[in-house]
């Protein structure tokens, strides 16, 4: 497939660690473009499939709310990337970031992310980060009578909140924003996995694995199993197992473009060293 069949393709022509591999990016479309012109300099064919959209919260009347009164709370929690974008836009436009409100990220790319904003983490797992290494850090276990707002998307895991609960901890939800199936058409990608033109899908949401496997229908599961999945945590390769995949799965130790790419690198190898 070349850029003139699909305009959702970049294909790189010329010599790279990754020349000859098809890769699947299934990040939001406004997030994907870095991780996709990081691929493409290294000669892979590169097929872009957003698999969840960001929208606004349903109530955005709340999370405003909640932005009027951030010194009444003790620490701030951002459970994404999205998070961080959609809170400290609206946040940091009306107001400053108050002192006394520690920040806590659940995540590097989450870190990053405030990073950009100025807004470094106060507390931030050192490795793995999930949940469970935030609730491990120090400043999240004697948090008895403090407040806690944790801002996330629609849904997602309860353990966070539920745990802090039971350590004494007052906690509010602050929804930044809601997760969305795209309406893509996946003619193009049916197409390309037909073809035998994708080696590698990368997935760094759980959610987004599933919504992939809905998407491609019946047939489409039937090569999305066979397929070599590289992905942003160890929980995202249980789902994948849940699912019946039977290829290859490579975890990233973080759902950053960096270790996502270095992740993309072990499995290129791994492919390469099985074909000879």
């Amino acid at each position: 497939m070349t850029a003139s069949e699909d305009e959702n393709a970049v294909a790189t022509e010329g010599q790279g660690p990754l020349a000859g591999l098809g890769i699947l990016v299934t990040r939001p479309a406004a997030q994907a473009e870095p991780f996709c012109e990081a691929l493409a300099a290294e000669a892979a064919t590169v097929i872009r499939f957003p698999v969840l959209e960001i929208l606004a919260p349903s109530d955005p009347t709340n999370l405003r709310e909640i932005l009027e009164r951030l010194e009444d709370f003790d620490i701030a929690v951002f459970i994404s990337p999205n998070a961080v974008q959609r809170v400290l836009n609206l946040a940091l436009a009306e107001r400053d970031w108050p002192a006394t409100t520690q920040i806590a990220a659940i995540g590097n790319r989450t870190a990053q992310e405030l990073k950009g904003f100025g807004r470094p983490a106060d507390i931030l797992p050192p490795r793995r980060f999930d949940s469970e290494a935030l609730l491990a850090q120090e400043a999240m276990q004697d948090v008895a009578g403090k407040r806690v707002v944790i801002f996330r998307g629609d849904g997602g895991r309860e353990l966070l909140g539920d745990t802090l609960k039971e350590r004494g901890a007052e906690v509010t939800f602050a929804e930044a924003y809601r997760r969305g199936r795209p309406e893509g058409d996946t003619g193009e990608l049916m197409y390309s996995f037909s073809r035998g033109q994708i080696d590698i899908i990368t997935i760094t949401s759980g959610e987004g694995l599933r919504n992939l496997y809905e998407m491609v229908g019946k047939l489409g599961r039937m090569w999305l199993r066979k397929t070599p999945l590289v992905v942003g945590s160890e929980r995202i390769a249980e789902i994948a197992r849940e699912l019946g995949f039977k290829a290859a799965v490579e975890t990233a130790e973080d759902p950053t473009d960096t270790a996502m790419l270095a992740a993309v690198h072990r499995l290129a190898d791994q492919l390469r060293t099985d074909r000879t």
